[in-house]
């Protein structure tokens, strides 16, 4: 049972989009940086989309989590917590020790992270549009959790060399509390969430092993 209904979930939305607006637009800005960035392979790039990357995570933390949705759900606390650090160690990884190195990579991996990158930004708003959540009750493109986690699991997977294992920890984590939503909350555009940690993890891992054999080869 969950401590809040549907019209108090989307009340905060309400209220959150109209607090930080115009964030979401900044958002996107980042989200399109990220992007073309994947396209035209530049020194600091990878330091650029890492970076990109953090401050959704942070700003989601706090301005999200810890500001707006602990308002009707008290766990909210420890999900900032969570979001928070993830948002740390992607700067930390990611900017610091440049150790994310994100490029178009042929295979599968790179056709469902381009995928997944382009229900985040376009698809999933609309589906919220068409479900009759229309903005500002929406989740928004990279200031709230669900959208932006799968965001995340895109640019993961448009990396051409192994990626630090504890990046995918508090992603699946939030796919399956966050997709639950999905089904509990009734938000159908969250379908693709509760399924992109399962789709994604393995990728990867079969992914880098089959990198890091082929360069011991």
């Amino acid at each position: 049972m969950l401590p809040f209904t549907p019209e108090q979930f989307r009340f905060v939305f309400v209220d959150y989009n109209h607090s930080i607006w115009p964030a979401q637009i900044a958002a996107y800005l980042l989200g399109g940086v990220a992007v073309a960035l994947l396209f035209r392979k530049r020194p600091e790039g990878d330091r650029v989309i890492a970076g990109n990357l953090a401050m959704m995570w942070l700003w989601t933390g706090v301005g999200y989590h810890l500001l707006s949705f602990s308002s009707i759900n008290k766990a909210a606390y420890i999900f900032a917590v969570l979001f928070i650090f993830h948002g740390c160690y992607l700067l930390y990884v990611g900017v610091y020790r440049c150790q994310i190195d994100f490029g178009l990579r042929p295979g599968l991996p790179a056709v469902i992270g381009g995928a997944f990158v382009a229900y985040a930004a376009i698809i999933y708003p609309v589906i919220g549009v068409a479900a009759g959540h229309a903005y500002p009750e929406m989740p928004m493109f990279g200031v709230t959790p669900c959208p932006m986690v799968i965001f995340t699991f895109g640019l993961l997977l448009l990396t051409v060399r192994p990626v630090p294992r504890w990046l995918l920890v508090v992603p699946f984590i939030w796919s399956l509390i966050g997709g639950s939503a999905a089904i509990l909350l009734q938000v159908p555009q969250d379908w693709l969430l509760l399924v992109s940690g399962v789709i994604t993890v393995p990728l990867l891992v079969l992914r880098d092993r089959q990198t890091m054999k082929e360069g011991i080869a």
